[in-house]
Protein backbone atom coordinates (compact mmCIF):
# COMPACT_ATOMS: atom_id res chain seq x y z
CA UNK A 1 0.00 0.00 0.00
CA UNK A 2 1.17 3.51 -0.81
CA UNK A 3 1.22 6.11 1.92
CA UNK A 4 -1.42 8.77 1.52
CA UNK A 5 -2.86 11.78 3.33
CA UNK A 6 -6.52 12.02 4.27
CA UNK A 7 -8.47 14.92 5.74
CA UNK A 8 -11.24 14.03 8.17
CA UNK A 9 -13.67 16.25 10.05
CA UNK A 10 -14.76 15.03 13.50
CA UNK A 11 -16.16 16.39 16.75
CA UNK A 12 -14.35 15.90 20.02
CA UNK A 13 -15.43 16.84 23.51
CA UNK A 14 -12.81 18.78 25.45
CA UNK A 15 -13.30 19.33 29.15
CA UNK A 16 -12.10 22.77 30.14
CA UNK A 17 -10.22 23.20 33.44
CA UNK A 18 -13.29 24.90 34.90
CA UNK A 19 -15.52 22.01 33.94
CA UNK A 20 -13.02 19.50 35.30
CA UNK A 21 -12.97 21.37 38.59
CA UNK A 22 -16.79 21.30 38.72
CA UNK A 23 -16.73 17.53 38.23
CA UNK A 24 -14.15 17.03 40.93
CA UNK A 25 -15.87 19.28 43.49
CA UNK A 26 -19.21 17.54 43.00
CA UNK A 27 -17.63 14.12 43.41
CA UNK A 28 -15.68 14.97 46.58
CA UNK A 29 -17.01 14.40 50.08
CA UNK A 30 -17.40 17.40 52.39
CA UNK A 31 -14.09 16.68 54.13
CA UNK A 32 -12.19 16.24 50.88
CA UNK A 33 -13.82 19.36 49.46
CA UNK A 34 -12.65 21.43 52.44
CA UNK A 35 -9.13 20.07 52.00
CA UNK A 36 -9.22 21.00 48.32
CA UNK A 37 -10.38 24.52 49.14
CA UNK A 38 -7.73 24.92 51.84
CA UNK A 39 -5.05 23.92 49.33
CA UNK A 40 -6.32 26.45 46.79
CA UNK A 41 -6.46 29.18 49.44
CA UNK A 42 -2.78 28.67 50.16
CA UNK A 43 -1.84 29.02 46.49
CA UNK A 44 -4.20 31.78 45.31
CA UNK A 45 -3.81 35.20 47.02
CA UNK A 46 -6.88 36.48 45.16
CA UNK A 47 -9.08 34.18 47.24
CA UNK A 48 -9.78 34.59 50.93
CA UNK A 49 -11.85 32.88 53.58
CA UNK A 50 -14.23 34.86 55.73
CA UNK A 51 -16.69 34.03 58.48
CA UNK A 52 -18.51 37.33 58.10
CA UNK A 53 -22.01 36.95 56.73
CA UNK A 54 -22.45 38.52 53.32
CA UNK A 55 -25.96 39.69 52.58
CA UNK A 56 -26.99 39.22 48.98
CA UNK A 57 -28.55 42.09 47.07
CA UNK A 58 -30.75 39.76 45.04
CA UNK A 59 -34.37 39.17 46.13
CA UNK A 60 -35.44 35.73 47.25
CA UNK A 61 -37.72 33.50 45.27
CA UNK A 62 -40.88 33.14 47.42
CA UNK A 63 -41.33 29.51 46.33
CA UNK A 64 -37.79 28.19 46.57
CA UNK A 65 -36.48 30.48 49.31
CA UNK A 66 -33.33 31.06 47.24
CA UNK A 67 -31.87 34.18 45.72
CA UNK A 68 -33.09 34.51 42.17
CA UNK A 69 -29.55 35.16 40.94
CA UNK A 70 -28.30 31.92 42.50
CA UNK A 71 -31.20 29.70 41.52
CA UNK A 72 -29.86 26.96 39.22
CA UNK A 73 -31.57 25.97 36.04
CA UNK A 74 -30.97 23.16 33.63
CA UNK A 75 -29.19 25.44 31.18
CA UNK A 76 -26.54 26.76 33.55
CA UNK A 77 -25.92 23.76 35.78
CA UNK A 78 -22.26 22.89 35.37
CA UNK A 79 -22.48 19.39 36.85
CA UNK A 80 -25.29 18.59 34.38
CA UNK A 81 -23.07 19.51 31.44
CA UNK A 82 -20.23 17.66 33.03
CA UNK A 83 -22.07 14.40 33.51
CA UNK A 84 -23.99 14.28 30.28
CA UNK A 85 -20.87 15.15 28.30
CA UNK A 86 -23.02 16.28 25.44
CA UNK A 87 -21.25 19.60 25.04
CA UNK A 88 -18.08 21.24 26.19
CA UNK A 89 -19.43 24.77 26.41
CA UNK A 90 -18.20 26.99 29.19
CA UNK A 91 -20.36 29.98 30.10
CA UNK A 92 -18.49 31.16 33.16
CA UNK A 93 -18.83 34.92 33.28
CA UNK A 94 -17.39 37.75 35.33
CA UNK A 95 -20.27 37.90 37.79
CA UNK A 96 -19.96 39.64 41.19
CA UNK A 97 -16.92 38.29 42.99
CA UNK A 98 -18.07 38.84 46.58
CA UNK A 99 -19.94 35.73 47.62
CA UNK A 100 -20.45 33.67 50.79
CA UNK A 101 -22.09 30.26 50.57
CA UNK A 102 -25.00 29.77 52.92
CA UNK A 103 -26.15 33.38 53.24
CA UNK A 104 -29.63 32.58 51.95
CA UNK A 105 -32.53 30.76 53.57
CA UNK A 106 -31.52 27.47 52.03
CA UNK A 107 -28.82 27.03 54.69
CA UNK A 108 -28.55 27.12 58.46
CA UNK A 109 -25.80 27.60 60.97
CA UNK A 110 -25.50 27.35 64.72
CA UNK A 111 -25.89 30.54 66.79
CA UNK A 112 -23.07 29.84 69.22
CA UNK A 113 -20.11 30.08 66.84
CA UNK A 114 -18.39 32.65 69.05
CA UNK A 115 -18.54 30.33 72.04
CA UNK A 116 -17.44 27.25 70.18
CA UNK A 117 -14.54 25.38 71.68
CA UNK A 118 -13.32 22.05 70.39
CA UNK A 119 -13.17 19.42 73.06
CA UNK A 120 -10.01 17.42 73.28
CA UNK A 121 -10.21 13.87 74.55
CA UNK A 122 -7.87 12.92 77.36
CA UNK A 123 -5.15 10.53 76.34
CA UNK A 124 -5.95 6.97 77.30
CA UNK A 125 -3.29 4.55 78.42
CA UNK A 126 -2.77 1.52 76.21
CA UNK A 127 -3.14 -2.00 77.51
CA UNK A 128 0.62 -2.50 77.79
CA UNK A 129 1.11 0.83 79.55
CA UNK A 130 -1.62 -0.04 82.03
CA UNK A 131 -0.20 -3.47 82.80
CA UNK A 132 3.34 -2.11 83.15
CA UNK A 133 2.04 0.46 85.65
CA UNK A 134 0.30 -2.29 87.63
CA UNK A 135 3.46 -4.36 87.51
CA UNK A 136 5.52 -1.46 88.86
CA UNK A 137 3.46 -1.25 92.07
CA UNK A 138 3.28 -5.00 92.63
CA UNK A 139 5.20 -6.84 95.36
CA UNK A 140 7.02 -9.13 92.92
CA UNK A 141 10.80 -9.18 92.80
CA UNK A 142 12.80 -7.61 89.96
CA UNK A 143 13.39 -10.87 88.09
CA UNK A 144 9.69 -11.78 88.05
CA UNK A 145 8.85 -8.27 86.88
CA UNK A 146 11.26 -8.56 83.97
CA UNK A 147 9.85 -11.90 82.85
CA UNK A 148 6.25 -10.69 83.20
CA UNK A 149 7.22 -7.53 81.31
CA UNK A 150 8.32 -9.69 78.38
CA UNK A 151 4.90 -11.37 78.30
CA UNK A 152 3.10 -8.03 78.54
CA UNK A 153 4.91 -6.82 75.44
CA UNK A 154 3.83 -9.99 73.61
CA UNK A 155 0.07 -9.41 74.19
CA UNK A 156 -2.12 -8.36 71.28
CA UNK A 157 -4.63 -5.52 71.37
CA UNK A 158 -7.41 -7.78 72.66
CA UNK A 159 -5.30 -8.92 75.61
CA UNK A 160 -4.44 -12.39 74.29
CA UNK A 161 -1.03 -14.06 74.32
CA UNK A 162 -1.03 -15.26 70.73
CA UNK A 163 2.58 -16.46 70.76
CA UNK A 164 3.34 -19.93 72.08
CA UNK A 165 5.44 -19.99 75.25
CA UNK A 166 7.86 -22.54 73.77
CA UNK A 167 8.46 -20.33 70.72
CA UNK A 168 8.95 -17.33 72.97
CA UNK A 169 11.43 -19.25 75.12
CA UNK A 170 13.51 -20.17 72.06
CA UNK A 171 13.62 -16.55 70.90
CA UNK A 172 14.98 -15.25 74.20
CA UNK A 173 18.78 -14.87 74.49
CA UNK A 174 20.46 -17.59 76.54
CA UNK A 175 22.24 -15.05 78.75
CA UNK A 176 18.84 -14.05 80.23
CA UNK A 177 18.55 -17.56 81.69
CA UNK A 178 14.77 -17.63 81.35
CA UNK A 179 13.38 -21.15 81.07
CA UNK A 180 10.01 -22.36 79.90
CA UNK A 181 8.99 -22.98 83.52
CA UNK A 182 9.83 -19.35 84.30
CA UNK A 183 7.55 -18.20 81.49
CA UNK A 184 4.69 -20.45 82.61
CA UNK A 185 4.99 -19.16 86.17
CA UNK A 186 5.10 -15.57 84.93
CA UNK A 187 2.02 -16.19 82.79
CA UNK A 188 0.02 -17.31 85.83
CA UNK A 189 1.19 -14.22 87.72
CA UNK A 190 0.26 -11.98 84.79
CA UNK A 191 -3.20 -13.54 84.52
CA UNK A 192 -3.83 -12.63 88.15
CA UNK A 193 -2.15 -9.22 87.98
CA UNK A 194 -5.12 -7.19 86.79
CA UNK A 195 -8.63 -7.87 85.54
CA UNK A 196 -9.40 -11.56 84.84
CA UNK A 197 -9.18 -12.81 81.27
CA UNK A 198 -6.03 -10.98 80.23
CA UNK A 199 -3.03 -12.94 78.92
CA UNK A 200 -5.19 -15.91 77.92
CA UNK A 201 -3.99 -18.09 75.08
CA UNK A 202 -7.41 -18.80 73.59
CA UNK A 203 -11.06 -17.90 74.05
CA UNK A 204 -11.83 -20.83 76.31
CA UNK A 205 -9.03 -19.92 78.72
CA UNK A 206 -10.09 -16.27 78.64
CA UNK A 207 -13.66 -17.10 79.62
CA UNK A 208 -12.62 -19.66 82.22
CA UNK A 209 -10.31 -17.13 83.93
CA UNK A 210 -13.21 -14.74 84.24
CA UNK A 211 -15.59 -17.42 85.47
CA UNK A 212 -13.11 -18.70 88.07
CA UNK A 213 -12.79 -15.17 89.43
CA UNK A 214 -16.49 -15.21 90.34
CA UNK A 215 -17.62 -16.28 93.82
CA UNK A 216 -18.11 -20.03 94.15
CA UNK A 217 -21.75 -19.62 95.14
CA UNK A 218 -22.72 -18.11 91.77
CA UNK A 219 -25.37 -20.44 90.27
CA UNK A 220 -23.99 -22.88 87.68
CA UNK A 221 -20.50 -21.35 87.81
CA UNK A 222 -18.81 -24.76 87.69
CA UNK A 223 -21.01 -25.93 84.81
CA UNK A 224 -20.11 -22.79 82.86
CA UNK A 225 -16.40 -23.44 83.45
CA UNK A 226 -16.75 -27.00 82.13
CA UNK A 227 -18.59 -25.72 79.08
CA UNK A 228 -15.93 -23.17 78.07
CA UNK A 229 -13.05 -25.54 78.84
CA UNK A 230 -14.40 -28.73 77.28
CA UNK A 231 -17.38 -27.99 75.01
CA UNK A 232 -17.01 -24.44 73.74
CA UNK A 233 -17.52 -25.59 70.14
CA UNK A 234 -20.86 -27.15 71.05
CA UNK A 235 -21.92 -23.96 72.83
CA UNK A 236 -21.06 -21.93 69.72
CA UNK A 237 -23.04 -24.35 67.54
CA UNK A 238 -26.04 -24.22 69.93
CA UNK A 239 -26.03 -28.00 70.08
CA UNK A 240 -27.87 -28.08 73.40
CA UNK A 241 -29.15 -31.63 73.12
CA UNK A 242 -25.64 -33.04 72.85
CA UNK A 243 -24.42 -30.83 75.72
CA UNK A 244 -27.21 -32.07 77.98
CA UNK A 245 -26.42 -35.65 77.07
CA UNK A 246 -22.68 -35.26 77.78
CA UNK A 247 -22.94 -33.23 80.98
CA UNK A 248 -26.25 -34.65 82.20
CA UNK A 249 -27.72 -31.30 83.04
CA UNK A 250 -31.25 -29.93 82.82
CA UNK A 251 -32.55 -27.17 80.57
CA UNK A 252 -32.65 -24.67 83.45
CA UNK A 253 -29.10 -25.45 84.52
CA UNK A 254 -27.78 -25.15 80.98
CA UNK A 255 -29.74 -21.95 80.38
CA UNK A 256 -28.26 -20.36 83.52
CA UNK A 257 -24.73 -21.42 82.60
CA UNK A 258 -25.16 -20.10 79.07
CA UNK A 259 -26.29 -16.70 80.33
CA UNK A 260 -23.29 -16.62 82.63
CA UNK A 261 -20.92 -17.32 79.73
CA UNK A 262 -22.52 -14.68 77.53
CA UNK A 263 -22.03 -12.09 80.28
CA UNK A 264 -18.24 -12.51 80.12
CA UNK A 265 -15.98 -10.29 77.99
CA UNK A 266 -14.32 -12.24 75.15
CA UNK A 267 -11.91 -9.36 74.44
CA UNK A 268 -10.81 -7.97 77.82
CA UNK A 269 -8.12 -5.77 76.26
CA UNK A 270 -10.46 -4.00 73.84
CA UNK A 271 -11.40 -1.32 76.37
CA UNK A 272 -7.84 0.01 76.17
CA UNK A 273 -7.96 0.44 72.40
CA UNK A 274 -8.06 4.13 71.66
CA UNK A 275 -10.26 4.24 68.60
CA UNK A 276 -10.52 7.56 66.79
CA UNK A 277 -14.14 8.30 65.98
CA UNK A 278 -15.07 9.21 62.42
CA UNK A 279 -17.26 12.30 62.39
CA UNK A 280 -19.69 13.04 59.59
CA UNK A 281 -20.73 16.57 58.72
CA UNK A 282 -24.16 16.45 57.04
CA UNK A 283 -24.45 18.36 53.79
CA UNK A 284 -28.17 19.03 54.22
CA UNK A 285 -30.71 19.06 57.05
CA UNK A 286 -34.16 17.52 56.66
CA UNK A 287 -37.03 18.76 58.81
CA UNK A 288 -40.80 18.85 58.77
CA UNK A 289 -42.29 22.31 58.35
CA UNK A 290 -46.08 22.72 58.24
CA UNK A 291 -46.65 19.03 57.46
CA UNK A 292 -44.15 19.17 54.59
CA UNK A 293 -40.68 17.64 54.57
CA UNK A 294 -38.15 20.19 53.39
CA UNK A 295 -34.38 20.26 52.93
CA UNK A 296 -31.95 23.06 53.64
CA UNK A 297 -28.21 23.30 53.25
CA UNK A 298 -26.02 22.98 56.32
CA UNK A 299 -23.91 26.13 56.35
CA UNK A 300 -21.37 24.43 58.63
CA UNK A 301 -20.45 22.19 55.69
CA UNK A 302 -19.79 25.13 53.39
CA UNK A 303 -16.58 27.09 52.99
CA UNK A 304 -16.96 30.86 53.31
CA UNK A 305 -15.04 32.33 50.39
CA UNK A 306 -14.78 35.59 48.52
CA UNK A 307 -12.38 37.38 46.24
CA UNK A 308 -9.80 39.53 48.01
CA UNK A 309 -11.14 42.97 47.17
CA UNK A 310 -7.86 44.74 47.94
CA UNK A 311 -5.97 42.75 45.33
CA UNK A 312 -8.89 43.03 42.91
CA UNK A 313 -8.87 46.84 43.19
CA UNK A 314 -5.10 46.97 42.64
CA UNK A 315 -5.50 44.78 39.57
CA UNK A 316 -8.13 47.10 38.09
CA UNK A 317 -5.89 50.15 38.48
CA UNK A 318 -2.87 48.53 36.84
CA UNK A 319 -2.73 47.17 33.34
CA UNK A 320 0.66 45.73 32.54
CA UNK A 321 2.30 42.39 31.99
CA UNK A 322 3.30 42.07 35.65
CA UNK A 323 -0.35 41.60 36.58
CA UNK A 324 -1.06 38.79 34.13
CA UNK A 325 -0.57 36.11 36.79
CA UNK A 326 -2.87 37.95 39.21
CA UNK A 327 -5.50 38.21 36.45
CA UNK A 328 -5.33 34.46 35.97
CA UNK A 329 -5.62 33.86 39.70
CA UNK A 330 -8.57 36.24 39.91
CA UNK A 331 -10.39 34.32 37.22
CA UNK A 332 -9.59 31.02 38.95
CA UNK A 333 -10.98 32.42 42.21
CA UNK A 334 -14.23 33.36 40.44
CA UNK A 335 -14.46 29.91 38.90
CA UNK A 336 -13.96 28.19 42.24
CA UNK A 337 -16.61 30.32 43.95
CA UNK A 338 -19.12 29.68 41.17
CA UNK A 339 -18.34 25.97 41.03
CA UNK A 340 -18.80 25.63 44.78
CA UNK A 341 -22.16 27.37 44.71
CA UNK A 342 -23.33 25.23 41.82
CA UNK A 343 -22.10 22.16 43.74
CA UNK A 344 -24.31 22.96 46.71
CA UNK A 345 -27.23 24.00 44.50
CA UNK A 346 -27.10 20.60 42.81
CA UNK A 347 -26.83 18.77 46.14
CA UNK A 348 -29.83 20.71 47.46
CA UNK A 349 -31.95 19.92 44.42
CA UNK A 350 -31.05 16.23 44.46
CA UNK A 351 -31.64 15.87 48.21
CA UNK A 352 -35.04 17.58 47.99
CA UNK A 353 -36.06 15.23 45.18
CA UNK A 354 -34.99 12.26 47.31
CA UNK A 355 -36.98 13.48 50.30
CA UNK A 356 -40.08 14.10 48.18
CA UNK A 357 -39.99 10.48 47.02
CA UNK A 358 -39.18 8.93 50.38
CA UNK A 359 -41.74 10.74 52.54
CA UNK A 360 -43.02 7.47 54.00
CA UNK A 361 -39.53 6.66 55.23
CA UNK A 362 -39.40 9.85 57.26
CA UNK A 363 -42.89 9.16 58.58
CA UNK A 364 -42.65 5.42 59.34
CA UNK A 365 -38.99 4.39 59.14
CA UNK A 366 -37.24 1.74 57.07
CA UNK A 367 -40.43 -0.18 56.44
CA UNK A 368 -41.77 2.79 54.48
CA UNK A 369 -38.83 2.94 52.07
CA UNK A 370 -39.88 2.77 48.43
CA UNK A 371 -37.69 1.44 45.61
CA UNK A 372 -35.84 4.19 43.78
CA UNK A 373 -33.05 4.39 41.23
CA UNK A 374 -30.79 7.22 40.11
CA UNK A 375 -32.60 7.50 36.80
CA UNK A 376 -35.81 8.72 38.49
CA UNK A 377 -34.07 11.68 40.12
CA UNK A 378 -32.11 12.42 36.95
CA UNK A 379 -35.26 12.56 34.82
CA UNK A 380 -37.12 14.78 37.27
CA UNK A 381 -34.29 17.30 37.61
CA UNK A 382 -33.24 17.01 33.95
CA UNK A 383 -29.75 15.98 34.96
CA UNK A 384 -27.59 13.19 33.70
CA UNK A 385 -27.64 10.01 35.76
CA UNK A 386 -23.92 10.27 36.45
CA UNK A 387 -24.45 13.78 37.85
CA UNK A 388 -26.93 12.38 40.35
CA UNK A 389 -24.47 9.62 41.17
CA UNK A 390 -21.75 12.16 41.92
CA UNK A 391 -24.20 14.24 43.98
CA UNK A 392 -25.11 11.27 46.17
CA UNK A 393 -21.64 9.79 46.70
CA UNK A 394 -20.33 10.45 50.22
CA UNK A 395 -23.01 13.06 50.82
CA UNK A 396 -25.04 12.90 54.04
CA UNK A 397 -28.31 14.30 55.31
CA UNK A 398 -29.31 14.92 58.92
CA UNK A 399 -32.86 13.75 59.56
CA UNK A 400 -35.03 13.30 62.66
CA UNK A 401 -34.22 9.58 62.35
CA UNK A 402 -30.44 10.07 62.21
CA UNK A 403 -27.74 10.76 59.65
CA UNK A 404 -27.99 8.87 56.36
CA UNK A 405 -25.91 8.82 53.23
CA UNK A 406 -27.85 9.81 50.13
CA UNK A 407 -27.13 6.36 48.66
CA UNK A 408 -29.15 4.81 51.49
CA UNK A 409 -32.38 5.93 49.85
CA UNK A 410 -31.70 4.15 46.57
CA UNK A 411 -32.43 0.48 46.10
CA UNK A 412 -34.06 -2.10 43.94
CA UNK A 413 -37.59 -3.34 44.42
CA UNK A 414 -39.53 -6.57 44.26
CA UNK A 415 -42.97 -7.03 42.78
CA UNK A 416 -45.98 -7.60 45.01
CA UNK A 417 -49.16 -9.51 44.30
CA UNK A 418 -51.07 -6.24 44.15
CA UNK A 419 -49.02 -5.10 41.18
CA UNK A 420 -46.86 -2.67 43.14
CA UNK A 421 -43.27 -2.88 44.28
CA UNK A 422 -41.57 -3.15 47.65
CA UNK A 423 -38.04 -1.90 48.22
CA UNK A 424 -35.26 -4.21 49.35
CA UNK A 425 -34.72 -1.92 52.36
CA UNK A 426 -38.31 -2.43 53.48
CA UNK A 427 -37.97 -6.20 53.05
CA UNK A 428 -34.83 -6.22 55.21
CA UNK A 429 -36.72 -4.29 57.87
CA UNK A 430 -39.52 -6.86 57.74
CA UNK A 431 -36.97 -9.65 58.19
CA UNK A 432 -35.55 -7.86 61.23
CA UNK A 433 -39.03 -7.57 62.71
CA UNK A 434 -39.80 -11.25 62.11
CA UNK A 435 -36.56 -12.34 63.76
CA UNK A 436 -37.04 -10.01 66.74
CA UNK A 437 -40.53 -11.40 67.39
CA UNK A 438 -39.77 -15.08 66.78
CA UNK A 439 -39.84 -17.81 69.42
CA UNK A 440 -36.19 -18.38 70.37
CA UNK A 441 -36.90 -22.03 71.00
CA UNK A 442 -38.30 -22.43 67.48
CA UNK A 443 -36.74 -19.70 65.34
CA UNK A 444 -38.02 -19.03 61.86
CA UNK A 445 -36.28 -20.64 58.93
CA UNK A 446 -35.61 -18.73 55.73
CA UNK A 447 -38.34 -20.71 54.00
CA UNK A 448 -40.85 -19.88 56.73
CA UNK A 449 -40.04 -16.16 56.51
CA UNK A 450 -40.54 -16.36 52.75
CA UNK A 451 -43.98 -17.90 53.34
CA UNK A 452 -44.94 -15.20 55.87
CA UNK A 453 -43.97 -12.43 53.46
CA UNK A 454 -45.90 -14.16 50.69
CA UNK A 455 -49.00 -14.06 52.90
CA UNK A 456 -48.51 -10.28 53.06
CA UNK A 457 -48.38 -10.10 49.27
CA UNK A 458 -44.59 -9.83 48.98
CA UNK A 459 -43.09 -12.65 46.94
CA UNK A 460 -39.48 -13.22 48.00
CA UNK A 461 -37.46 -16.34 47.24
CA UNK A 462 -35.81 -18.25 50.10
CA UNK A 463 -32.32 -17.57 48.75
CA UNK A 464 -33.15 -13.84 48.67
CA UNK A 465 -34.20 -14.01 52.31
CA UNK A 466 -30.91 -15.73 53.12
CA UNK A 467 -28.96 -13.03 51.25
CA UNK A 468 -30.71 -10.21 53.09
CA UNK A 469 -30.35 -12.01 56.42
CA UNK A 470 -26.59 -12.36 55.89
CA UNK A 471 -26.38 -8.68 54.98
CA UNK A 472 -28.15 -7.84 58.25
CA UNK A 473 -25.69 -10.10 60.13
CA UNK A 474 -28.50 -12.25 61.46
CA UNK A 475 -27.39 -15.76 62.35
CA UNK A 476 -28.82 -18.85 60.63
CA UNK A 477 -31.73 -20.60 62.28
CA UNK A 478 -29.61 -23.24 64.03
CA UNK A 479 -27.43 -20.57 65.69
CA UNK A 480 -30.41 -18.46 66.78
CA UNK A 481 -31.97 -21.35 68.66
CA UNK A 482 -31.87 -21.13 72.44
CA UNK A 483 -33.25 -23.11 75.35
Amino acid sequence: MKPSLQLRVSQQLTLTPQLQQAIRLLQLSTLDMHQEVAHILEENPMLESTDDAVTSDFPEDPQTGQNSENTPDSGENVPEKTASEDNGADDFGDEPTDWNIGSGTGATRSTDDDDYYQEQAAEQATLREHLHSQLAISTLDDRDRKVIGLLIDALDDNGYLAQDLEELSELLPEELEISLDDLETALVQLQHLDQPGLAARNLGECLSLQLKALPEDVPQRDLAIRLVCEHLDLVAAHDFSKIKRLLRCSDDELRTAQKLIVSMNPKPGSEFINNVADYVIPDVIVEKVKDQWSVRLNIEAMPKLRVNQIYADILQKRDDKSTSQLSTQLQEAKWLIKNLQQRFDTILRVSQAIVDRQTKFFEHGEIGMRPMVLREIAEELELHESTVSRSTTQKFMLTPRGIYEFKHFFGSGLSTEGGGTCSSTAIRELIKQLVSEEDRRKPLTDSRMSEILAQQGIVVARRTIAKYRDALRILPVNLRKSL
